[in-house]
């Protein structure tokens, strides 16, 4: 039985999310005999006692561990030959920030299993903290919008939203969020401040998590062909309520043949596509992004785009909420990703230039890049929750045999990126990157 540690996040200070909570593990040292080492940590957002009471040994010290779990990356210098680290690594991008952690993990001779590429036959992620991104990236949105409002002057009910890592738990930011809704209800917005139009890109995890805060307010729902066919606000016209649009690639990629849209052929050959996201974004205030997103696919917003509409005096966006958060990706004026300690910039079209906070001429843009992390507890349990099931498979297997001998459900053996130093073969293409 291989000896299972769980690591202290050292990558970020705010990070206090952990891959397995007490109660799973207490599960699987009881039912399957698991033993574990918890590191410890002044900041995790559960306590060592919890760790303890669950049966796992707390120390400074997990070299005595087999497979050890972590959330983000992990540091060059921290690999071990014959180990098997599971966290998100984010290279098969080929990300040139983190080939030297590759590289080092490759030269340490040990394995290693990404969390994103534990997928189902249809390409399904199984383990992901996306629900949760899109949870806090929308009540960070809210909270931007209200800030925003606020500067130029414009009380608004959304004032008192806060950021979401300033609150206990979740269900305080809903309950003052359902009040903001209340309060819409009741007043409206001033003049000059609605109404508002949302639009939230993708239909995956991390955009049900944004659409399930939307709920909380009073919504009314565009349909995209209506607002592809109008282009106008003419029926958003209630200063009580928030129109919303979801778009999804179906609605405003096109074939440059006039083909019918297939979204397997989009993924496939995207370069036969062109993008008329825009044409949906000049009605809108807000932006909210939950989209995956590569360098192959056409971008969402430009600044091109932007700095015509600022130039022309039309530029109606005011907020964006960058979820997916690539820099200078899918939304280019995404010019950097924010930390939660200062979370927002204004982008100024004109200059290209940002500036951080609140104040400033231009788009305003939430880019935090570790959302789920400022809903520690929440977004640890529900991945915790997804995680546990694979714990046993990954305890009883025998990782110093071959990889074509290594036992392993094919979900987790698809998710091996490097095995005792070399690259598995579906990932073999990261040679020409390292």
């Amino acid at each position: 039985m291989n000896r299972t540690g769980i690591r202290h996040e050292d990558k970020y200070a705010p990070e206090r999310r952990t891959p397995l909570v007490p109660n799973d593990v207490r599960s699987l040292v009881n039912e399957h005999g698991i033993p574990f080492k918890v590191q410890t940590s002044p900041k995790r957002i559960f306590t060592h006692r919890e760790f303890e009471a669950a049966g796992a040994e707390v120390t400074g010290d997990l070299s005595g561990c087999d497979i050890i779990l972590g959330v983000k990356e992990m540091p060059v210098g921290y690999f071990r030959k014959g180990k098997v680290y599971v966290y998100f690594s984010h290279v098969i991008k080929g990300q040139s920030q983190n080939m030297p952690m590759l590289r080092d993990l490759m030269d340490a001779g040990a394995s290693l299993i990404d969390y994103e590429r534990i997928l189902d036959e249809q390409g399904r992620r199984l383990i992901f903290f996306g629900r949760h991104a899109g949870i806090a990236g929308m009540i960070n949105t809210l909270w931007t919008l209200g800030q925003r409002l606020k500067v130029l002057g414009k009380a608004n009910p959304f004032e008192k939203i806060r950021q979401a890592a300033t609150y206990d738990s979740l269900d305080e930011a809903k309950s003052d969020i359902r009040q903001a809704g209340e309060e819409l209800l009741t007043r409206g917005l001033p003049e000059g401040a609605g109404p508002l139009l949302f639009a939230v890109t993708g239909d995956g995890n991390v955009a049900q998590g944004a659409l399930e805060i939307m709920d909380l307010l009073p919504v009314e729902k565009i349909p995209a062909a209506r607002l592809a066919r109008d282009n106008s606000r003419e029926q958003c016209d209630d200063p009580r309520k928030i129109y919303l649009v979801n778009l999804i690639p179906a609605d405003y990629m096109v074939h440059r043949e006039g083909k019918e849209f297939y979204l397997a052929d989009y993924i496939a050959h995207p370069d036969a596509y062109e993008s008329r996201f825009e044409h949906f974004l000049e009605p809108v205030d807000v932006l909210v992004n939950g989209i995956y997103w590569d360098e192959k696919y056409p971008r969402l917003v430009t600044r091109e785009w932007l700095r015509n509409r600022e130039k022309q005096g039309s530029l109606r966006l005011s907020v964006i909420g960058d979820i997916t958060c690539d820099p200078e990706g899918s939304v280019e004026c995404t010019v950097k990703a924010t930390g939660i300690e200062d979370p927002v910039f204004v982008y100024d079209p004109a200059t290209g230039d940002h500036i951080m906070g609140f104040e400033g001429p231009g788009v305003t843009v939430m880019a935090v890049d570790i959302l789920p992390s400022e809903l520690p507890r929440e977004s640890s349990e529900h991945f915790s929750r997804l995680l546990s099931p694979w714990i046993p498979a990954l305890a009883r297997a025998d990782f110093q045999v071959s990889f074509d001998r290594l036992q392993l459900p094919a979900e987790l053996k698809r998710a091996i990126i490097v095995h005792n130093g070399r690259l598995t073969p579906d990932y073999a293409y990261l040679e020409e990157y390292l």
